[in-house]
């Protein structure tokens, strides 16, 4: 590691104004940020820390939308989202006890890691990214591999859920970090089936449309027989071929579709 200033405002507005210095990063749980910055992949000068900001952590539920405030952890998101059953299960599936304990919904889509669990679980559900600036559609906030629609110094304060009528998530799982080798976010809503994949694209999470189109008009596995994503584009790495991770997007498609139903 090598020197930094750490700040942990009690309040958002102090913050934004820590985080309106040079070279200051926001940081949530620091499970995707603290070993990029051993590996010299970031290099901060401040670190402005968001989990002692009380405004901008917890779970609620009204009028068909969960709300879940940035700086909550995994552990609580799996705990108090009940009424997302789905969102609340893949809380459950991310890291260990301790990642869990520590990381927050915050991070997780800030960093946009590809392999990341929650931003399939955003853009499967036409989630809101909510910042102190703005809302954000999860479809225009995602933009590529660890890019986002965040401005300099924006940070996020909520994620806003609409609840589908039926939702799942599959996940294969690389052991050793427990992060999702692929990934696969089903949501059917009234007007339209949300198919989101994490894990597999060098181009980070996207969406599977024409899986979409044809879950739309028949939400069962056998809707989307035959179909199937070109290798080119998605990782190839020493866990799996790029093959082998496309092959793996209609399998776990199709076990998310059949959890759901």
């Amino acid at each position: 590691m090598y020197n930094f200033e750490f700040v942990k405002p009690a309040t958002l507005a102090d913050a934004i104004s820590a985080l309106g210095g040079d070279e200051a990063q926001a940081l949530g749980g620091g499970q995707t940020l603290i070993p990029t910055m051993k590996q010299r992949l970031a290099s901060p000068t401040t670190l402005v820390s968001l989990t002692g900001i009380d405004e901008i952590k917890g779970v609620s539920s009204e009028g068909g939308v969960v709300t879940i405030g940035a700086a909550t952890t995994h552990a609580t998101v799996s705990r108090e989202a009940g009424a997302y059953p789905a969102l609340a299960a893949l809380a459950t599936l991310i890291g260990d006890p301790a990642v869990r304990n520590r990381g927050t919904i915050g991070g997780s889509l800030a960093n946009n890691d590809p392999s990341a669990d929650y931003p399939a679980a955003a853009l499967g559900s036409g989630a809101t990214i909510v910042t102190n600036n703005r809302d954000i559609a999860a479809d225009d906030y995602f933009q590529g591999m660890f890019a986002t629609a965040l401005d300099e110094g924006e940070i996020i304060t909520a994620v806003k859920f609409p609840i589908p009528e039926k939702a799942n998530y599959q996940k294969f799982e690389q052991p050793a970090s427990r992060f999702a080798l692929v990934g696969v976010f089903v949501a059917k809503y009234a007007d339209g089936v949300r198919v989101a994949v994490t894990g597999a694209s060098e181009d980070g999470v996207f969406r599977w449309s024409e899986a979409e189109a044809a879950l739309a008009s028949n939400f069962a596995a056998s809707a989307i027989e035959g179909l199937s994503l070109p290798a080119e584009g998605m990782i190839a790495d020493l866990h799996g071929s790029s093959e082998y991770r496309a092959h793996l997007v209609g399998v776990l498609t199709k076990r998310a579709v059949a959890a759901a139903g």
